[in-house]
């Protein structure tokens, strides 16, 4: 196991058994011995609204190679809530924070028009920008934060451990905690041993 190698390099060894190996693991995360679980990657192909890849890219160390609306003309395939629950108020007390409200069914409904009608406008918009022979480069400014974009995403375990505990937690935004417990669903059973000792701190 690459994080077992890593660590053990330091005294020209490699593996001591799995009984061995395996407390070596809880060693080094109970210790916060981070370097090693740096020699375990994964790569992710990910497909999400641009208002949270933004939030994504903002967990810099790791390589991320995004879909470039320079090169290609962009799916408009938007984001919208899709339940009653999916609608949130803000929290006054806390500015990241939001909650769920008692909307009326007529409020509901007068926000469903209102993300359609701004969606179908930009897609018409970016549409005719680009028949009437706009470049790519500048059509693509008059779309939303709610169209997807895909990306790659290569995170060592170290760090894929820090996106998980801020992108998990209850305070995190609803939707970027649903791609995380994704992520998190993926990558456990890759590396068993490391995500049992990184869940027991």
């Amino acid at each position: 196991m690459a994080v077992v190698r890593a660590a053990r390099v330091s005294y020209g060894e490699e593996s001591k058994g799995q009984e061995a190996d395996q407390k070596l693991v809880n060693y080094m995360m109970k210790h916060n011995h981070g370097t090693p679980f740096e020699h375990i990657n994964f790569t992710f192909h990910i497909k999400c609204p641009i208002f949270l890849a933004r939030q994504w890219f903002r967990h810099r160390i790791g390589s991320f190679n995004e879909i470039s609306g320079r090169y290609v003309k962009l799916d408009t395939h938007f984001w919208r809530p899709i339940e009653d629950k999916d609608w949130r108020t803000n929290n006054k007390a806390d500015k990241q924070a939001s909650g769920t409200h008692g909307w009326r069914e007529k409020d509901l409904q007068t926000m469903a028009d209102q993300f359609g009608k701004a969606y179908e406008t930009a897609m018409e918009c970016y549409d005719g920008l680009l028949m009437m022979g706009l470049a790519r480069e500048q059509a693509r400014a008059v779309l939303p934060l709610g169209i997807y974009t895909e990306f790659y995403w290569t995170v060592n375990a170290r760090s894929l451990f820090n996106f998980l505990k801020l992108r998990m937690a209850d305070s995190a935004q609803k939707e970027i905690q649903d791609y995380a417990n994704a992520v998190y669903e993926l990558s456990k059973p890759v590396a068993p041993w490391t995500f049992k000792a990184w869940e027991s701190l």
